[in-house]
């Protein structure tokens, strides 16, 4: 368990901070302690002035509100009651026991976590001293509740690295290892929240990496009719294998409506993180050797990107789904520009067995006899015919060769 202690002038904006969230349907009030009626009879104005009441205790103090989350293990799943005894514990261990607190349970990020909103003015207008909080009182107890509960502990590991999704192939589902929903759950936790995806097709793009796909159903179908969603794992071949799980069945409630949202949110953060896939791609092909598709995907693997190639019955190439795991954006080949879409990737490869071809032909042939490498109708006419010889021709031609050719093309110029 992770404990972080933040203080504030205004317990309001902290209160509007969580309330807004319950509104989004991305958290919820589990519980309110020391207040004096039932949490379910409580609004947000009863819940406020509860507060300002004990803060006006004492108006000497500025910082008198306390925003306090407590974040578990992303293989952790505790239940309302649970979470609820763990805040009580906690609080009292760091002597605010005492203190009207409000609990919510957060749903917003990759880690199960909840958020607890107090002050430090006691009844008598004396106040908790808040310096040193965190190393005096909160480290021991939570170090004491983690062996209580049996909590994942976080001593030895850094935050970030406690939170982080680890390597997909430690990661993906295989059917009947483990419970299917506790499986789909603990892969929907981290990349729904974590990754920035703006359709469902790039959501997917990810998703499938973990063996789970996100699918509305065919047109004709009910579930697409009602604007449902279901969860479903996917064999070795892609293939999707047992029972489909409804995204309402999942506490989370990652439904088609909860990502219609994210969609929108994710598009407006996207444009900033472009450059480092489209300057990637772009060095791949620079040095020519690049020569299809699928080699383009092997040398994005190791700028951490990867590229999803989305091909017909065919074997012919529609799409590309770019998914840099530094950044977490997910873009569609076609959104970043023409020469990062499938047309753009495939047209870039044959120009790069076209400028092979032609330097590992004689100077004559090169000079007479082939099409200039800018004529794009060229390219465009043989295209297939290009990329099924590309791999037949030696990527190596030496430096020497290439200084011959320069000195003859100059003086034929």
């Amino acid at each position: 368990m992770v404990a972080v202690i933040k203080t504030s002038n205004s317990v309001q904006r902290i209160l509007n901070y969580n309330e807004r969230k319950v509104k989004e349907e991305k958290a919820e009030c589990i519980s309110a302690v020391n207040f004096p009626i039932e949490l379910d009879r409580l609004n947000f104005t009863l819940k406020l002035n509860r507060f300002i009441k004990q803060a006006s205790l004492n108006e000497n103090v500025k910082r008198n509100a306390v925003h306090i989350s407590l974040n578990f293990d992303p293989s952790e799943n505790h239940s309302k009651e649970k979470l609820n005894e763990i805040a009580k514990v906690y609080m009292d261990k760091i002597g605010f026991g005492k203190q009207p607190f409000l609990v919510y349970q957060h749903f917003d990020a990759g880690h199960p976590h909840m958020h607890i909103v107090t002050n430090n003015i006691q009844r008598d207008g004396k106040r908790i001293d808040l310096h040193l909080l965190g190393i005096r009182k909160s480290e021991p107890a939570r170090k004491e509740i983690e062996e209580t509960f049996g909590l994942v502990k976080a001593d030895g590991r850094k935050q970030k690295e406690q939170f982080s999704l680890p390597p997909i192939a430690n990661r993906k589902i295989e059917y009947g290892k483990a419970e299917s929903k506790k499986a789909i759950n603990g892969v929907l936790n981290k990349v729904l929240f974590e990754y920035k995806y703006s359709s469902l097709p790039e959501l997917n793009a990810v998703l499938n990496q973990y063996n789970v796909h996100a699918d509305r159903g065919t047109e004709d179908s009910r579930v697409f009719k009602n604007n449902g969603l279901l969860y479903k794992i996917l064999d070795e071949n892609s293939k999707p294998i047992g029972v489909p799980i409804k995204a309402s069945d999942f506490y989370s409630k990652p439904t088609l409506k909860f990502l219609e949202e994210r969609f929108k949110v994710n598009d407006v953060k996207k444009e900033s993180y472009k450059s480092h896939v489209k300057n990637a791609v772009r060095m791949a092909f620079y040095d020519g050797k690049v020569k299809s598709p699928e080699k383009l995907a092997e040398n994005l693997e190791s700028e951490g990107i990867h590229t999803m190639l989305r091909k017909s019955q065919e074997g012919k190439l529609y799409g590309i789904t770019y998914i840099d795991h530094k950044t977490q954006f997910v873009f569609n080949g076609s959104s970043l520009g023409k020469e990062f879409s499938a047309k753009g990737v495939l047209e870039s490869c044959a120009k790069n067995i076209l400028q092979l071809e032609r330097m590992n032909n004689s100077i004559s042939h090169i000079s007479g006899n082939f099409p200039n490498l800018e004529d794009k109708e060229y390219i465009k006419e043989n295209l297939a015919d290009i990329l099924l010889r590309g791999e037949k021709i030696n990527d190596y031609v030496s430096k020497q060769f290439k200084k011959k050719k320069r000195r003859r093309l100059q003086k034929g110029i």
